[in-house]
């Protein structure tokens, strides 16, 4: 097995990128690479092929070495439903709903799966290069870890820790890692990195000669601030930065439990969008034009949440003042009359009053429909995925969002109201560009090649900063 392990010091130190531009920059050296996450933690989830989930960040990473993802590249996804419980997918399929006291319980049938899709990644290509999840040096959860060092020694994985100096005090952060976890997982690192540096890096040559010393690690390098991280899809967290573009305003309603939150990507992407996260507690706009309800891993309990924020009187009053809303999944969901949950599939059963936005209605029903689709929307090619539970039926679905090749989604009468369960949609060039047509935007083309190009652009940023040729040797 050829293979290498990034672990970080902690959550969001920039492992995901790393993995992605080291990806990139294995597959530019003729290698046939491919990425792997034992676990990962997130809603915003990708569709394989064979009608799988698994997180967007190893898709993207797949991306980057030319591979369709597949289920094996990332075994086990927790999708969070709520503040103690997940969702837990194994290859692809949900097997459990499991609160996080007993989620270890789980855990001997979850590694064995992670070894199995680990060994066939191994087989079928050069090089894996693996991604950890949160930091090795939580140590309370060492005894059935199945995502940093517990993989990494079942695995026998060398593994490389990354550090984030943007958060400040990252000399603690590898030094003090070193200092709690044991010897023999210790003896697994092969040396460290230096991320998210802003600045001259040579006025960190101290700092980093004295991690070398304390702990023994030789460092393969002081990587600074990747600057066109934006141009890349978004991955584990909501990205709240601000978006680039002057003209169109687009809101998002930030959920408590939002999902696929990268569909809005190709439009913060686009000059002529402005697009807003808009946070908990904050109003909608007045001078929003688009208000956009994302996808959620709990509608009902998300309809709940917008409605405590108010938000719901802001939509009809954006409406009134001849607003666009855009409901994608279940956002879709709730922008109907009803939703019924008969069984308790999204929570508690029973049935609640939708936005009423839509003459739709939604009866949840335990079956998911997992599924790459492609069809035509606005007159235009589209093509994206479904991740929903839910059958959503009613008088405006006569006027179909778009045909895929059944039909999809609702439009209201006066074409102001729209929802769909088509994750993905504003990828296509030409679908963008016909839907913010009509809203007056223009669109700028080549969203798919930008992110190819920023792929590039940060496996070049990575050779020059760091000894990529050195840890890619610790892999053999």
């Amino acid at each position: 097995m050829v293979a290498v392990m990034i672990q970080g010091t902690g959550s969001n130190v920039g492992k995901s990128l790393l993995v992605a531009g080291l990806c990139r920059a294995a597959r530019r050296r003729g290698l046939s690479v491919a990425p792997f996450k034992p676990q990962n933690m997130s809603n915003n989830a990708a569709v394989t092929a064979d009608g799988g989930e698994i997180g967007r960040a190893q898709a993207l990473q797949a991306r980057a070495c030319g591979l369709d993802p597949v289920t094996d590249m990332n075994p086990v996804l927790l999708k969070p439903e709520t503040d103690t419980g997940a969702q837990v997918l194994l290859h692809g399929r949900p097997i459990a709903r499991a609160q996080a006291r007993d989620y270890a319980t789980l855990k001997p049938r979850l590694l064995q799966g992670v070894l199995d899709s680990f060994r066939r990644l191994s087989a079928a290509h050069d090089l894996v290069i693996v991604e950890g999840a949160g930091s090795p040096a939580e140590v309370n959860l060492r005894p059935r870890d199945i995502a940093n060092m517990g993989f990494a020694r079942a695995a026998g994985v060398p593994v490389v820790l990354a550090g984030d100096i943007d958060r400040g005090g990252v000399i603690a952060q590898i030094v003090g890692t070193q200092a709690v976890i044991d010897a023999d997982d210790a003896a697994m690192v092969r040396g460290f990195l230096i991320n998210k540096f802003r600045g001259d890096p040579r006025l960190f040559d101290d700092g980093y000669a004295m991690i070398a010393q304390r702990t023994g690690w030789p460092g393969f390098g002081v990587i600074p601030w990747f600057a066109d991280a934006h141009r890349l899809p978004a991955e584990d967290a909501v990205d709240l930065r601000a978006s680039r573009g002057q003209g169109l305003h687009v809101v998002c309603l930030t959920l408590s439990r939002i999902a696929n939150f990268d569909d809005l990507d190709p439009l913060a992407a686009e000059p002529g969008v402005r697009l807003t996260m808009l946070g908990p507690g904050r109003p909608i706009p007045g001078d929003a034009d688009l208000v956009v309800i994302p996808g959620t891993k709990s509608t009902i309990g998300d309809l709940a949440f917008l409605r405590a924020q108010g938000w719901d009187i802001d939509l009809a009053a954006h409406r009134r003042r001849g607003g666009h809303v855009l409901g994608i999944c279940g956002g879709f969901q709730m922008l109907g009359k009803v939703i019924d949950d008969p069984s308790g599939t999204d929570g508690t059963a029973g049935q609640v009053s939708g936005l009423g936005l839509l003459d739709v209605q939604t009866v949840m029903a335990p079956d998911k429909r997992v599924v790459q689709v492609s069809g035509q929307a606005l007159g235009q090619p589209v093509r994206g995925y479904e991740i929903h539970m839910g059958r959503t039926t009613g008088p405006d679905c006569a006027r179909p969002f778009g045909m895929m090749p059944e039909p999809d989604g609702a439009i209201s009468a006066d074409g102001r109201v729209m929802g769909s369960y088509l994750h993905g949609l504003f990828s296509d060039d030409r679908f963008r560009a016909a839907f913010l047509a009509r809203m007056g935007a223009p669109s700028a083309p080549g969203y798919e090649a930008g992110v190819d190009q920023a792929l590039d652009d940060l496996a070049d940023h990575l050779e020059t900063h760091m000894d990529v040729a050195g840890l890619l040797a610790v892999a053999r």
